[in-house]
């Protein structure tokens, strides 16, 4: 059979013609993917400067279709899922973006820090602990440190909570000497819960070393010491505490004068409270110069004029209610109606309250349950603040 060469020069033309074709219609068509692209991007901006999150969401969908490629637009429609509390579709965004093998390394960092704040805003604190792991050695680190730090004191695991506290210590992230001392006090305290009270002491005083300034150690020393029966280390370890700290001298002052009785030392922890009192009045310390004074005959007639004294310095309605406790009305009938009356008043006034977001207890506390902060509580009732 004869090889005809018209059919291949006809054949040329007709093909140069059908691939031009062809390449303007692509062409055509990604322009128009192109433009449609930004301009769902640009609405979905516009619902969001709009506070209109429910429209942008689905604005971003529609952009991340037209182009799934943009790493971007996935950022952006996780955290938008994020906050409206759709925990389970931010994560899904966040684990896509993880999935693809042309993700830069920092994008890659930035999904893994997002998606760790997915599980944490769900309550996910296994896989969240997991995801912050995984951010050691990125610029994300310190950050991961603090949220395991919340998981950890949040979980009671102190520690997994001493170790991020002393990695960040040593890393020169802030000082966190005091919170590793409050670490080692709860695992104190559970210890001597268990009956194991010289693993306790021994945690403590580990305590007192790592913030020697703090009081929390040398109060919780204290304490186990009165509880094994030694007075005589309770009046020591407290003394140092009013050398150290003299702000929490009113938080100690109980025992000062249970540990004063139980040495027959009553008279130098009286100095001791009286030149405290002198340098910063308070009504726990007040109170308890009033209890050694009352428990002495010589004294115990001038004792409640303390009150008195006090109410020159502060206007105590606390000190006011204390003195009227033992004076006597001219209706004497009624004095019952009428300290009953300002014994409620004042209970508000008793209260401890917290610095940082002003939670009231009748207790004093160490980390505020209300905001979990630590050391928020001022050693001093609410009337004296």
């Amino acid at each position: 059979m004869e090889f005809d060469l018209t059919w291949i020069l006809l054949g040329l033309p007709v093909a140069f013609v059908l691939g031009w074709l062809a390449s303007r219609f692509d062409l055509r068509q990604l322009r128009a993917e192109n433009r449609r692209a930004p301009k769902a991007y640009f609405k979905g901006l516009n619902f969001l400067l709009n506070e209109q999150q429910d429209q942008a969401i689905d604005a971003f969908i529609e952009a991340v279709q037209n182009d799934p490629d943009t790493s971007e637009l996935h950022f952006a429609l996780g955290n938008l899922f994020r906050r409206r509390g759709e925990y389970d579709r931010a994560v899904r965004v966040h684990e896509h973006l993880l999935s693809r093998g042309d993700l830069s390394r920092t994008d890659r960092e930035r999904a893994q820090h997002a998606l760790a704040l997915d599980f944490l805003k769900a309550g996910l604190l296994d896989r969240a602990e997991d995801a912050l792991h995984r951010l050691e050695g990125t610029p994300f680190e310190a950050q991961a440190r603090l949220a395991l730090l919340a998981i950890y004191e949040r979980s009671r695991d102190w520690p997994h909570a001493t170790a991020i506290a002393r990695k960040m210590h040593d890393a020169d992230q802030g000082d966190f000497s005091t919170r590793q001392a409050h670490y080692l006090c709860e695992q104190a305290l559970a210890l001597s819960a268990q009956g194991d009270l010289s693993g306790a002491q021994a945690l403590l005083e580990q305590a007192v070393a790592a913030a020697p300034e703090a009081a929390r150690g040398r109060i919780e020393l204290a304490r186990l010491q009165r509880l094994m029966g030694q007075p005589a280390e309770v009046l020591s370890t407290l003394r140092t505490l009013g050398e150290r700290n003299p702000a929490a001298v009113p938080l100690a002052a109980p025992m000062l004068v249970e540990a004063a009785n139980a040495t027959q030392r009553v008279p130098e922890v009286q100095a001791l409270l009286q030149a405290h009192y002198a340098q910063a009045p308070s009504l726990d310390v007040l109170e308890a110069i009033v209890a050694m004074e009352t428990a002495d005959e010589a004294t115990r007639d001038t004792a409640r004029q303390r009150y008195v004294q006090h109410l020159d310095k502060e206007r105590s309605l606390v000190a006011a209610a204390k003195w009227l406790a033992g004076e006597e009305l001219e209706h004497e009938e009624f004095h019952p109606q009428v300290q009953r009356a300002l014994d409620h008043a004042v209970k508000p006034l008793t209260r401890y309250r917290c610095a940082a977001c002003g939670f009231e207890a009748r207790q004093h506390f160490w980390q505020c349950p209300g905001c979990q902060t630590w050391d928020s509580y001022p050693a001093r009732r609410v009337e004296e603040l």
